[in-house]
């Protein structure tokens, strides 16, 4: 059997899909692997993976590109051009090709509310150097997406404890 570089997509409506990315980066930063995780929605709010992504600052690259949540949005403009600025940003880290993995966090919400051709990822990740992994998360992915990953995982909610009325939790949620 021949190795090369995978895309792996986490999509779907249940929890979880960051945290699976996330799991995978540590898996590769064991190895001595690098990776840069850009997350494409969350905004400047302290929250645990940036803290984690500290402590292994000589591997991890961790940019957070966002404004926060997009369909909270009180200029969508801006957050039209920061997700097209951070889309280049992301195809300029591929095309350095000084990572092993590449984790593009809540992507698909960029190609779900158009300001990214679904295409154009598709494409990116097609010419990306055959050694290199990459992961997008987020929910909606589009058919195109699922047929180029080379591994879908759909998270599928079962049960949430927002829906009982208990609040995002420090070191589960964020």
């Amino acid at each position: 059997m021949k190795t090369r570089g995978l895309f792996l997509l986490f999509t779907g409506n249940g929890k979880g899909k960051t945290t699976a990315a996330l799991g995978l980066a540590f898996r590769a930063l064991g190895h001595g692997q690098r990776v840069a995780m850009i997350q494409f929605i969350k905004g400047s709010w302290k929250y645990g993976e940036l803290e984690s992504a500290k402590r292994f600052s000589d591997l991890l690259d961790f940019h957070v590109m966002g404004r926060g949540f997009t369909w909270k949005s009180d200029d969508l403009d801006r957050d039209i051009a920061l997700a097209r600025e951070a889309w280049r940003f992301a195809r300029a880290t591929i095309a350095e090709n000084r990572h092993q993995l590449v984790i593009l966090d809540e992507l698909t919400y960029l190609v779900s509310y158009g300001m990214i051709p679904e295409q154009e990822v598709i494409d990116t990740l097609a010419s990306r150097p055959p050694a290199m992994h990459v992961v997008i998360t987020g929910r909606g992915a589009g058919q195109g997406l699922i047929e180029a990953a080379d591994l879908v995982t759909e998270m599928r909610e079962v049960k949430h404890p927002y829906s009982r009325g208990i609040k995002a939790q420090r070191g589960i949620e964020f």
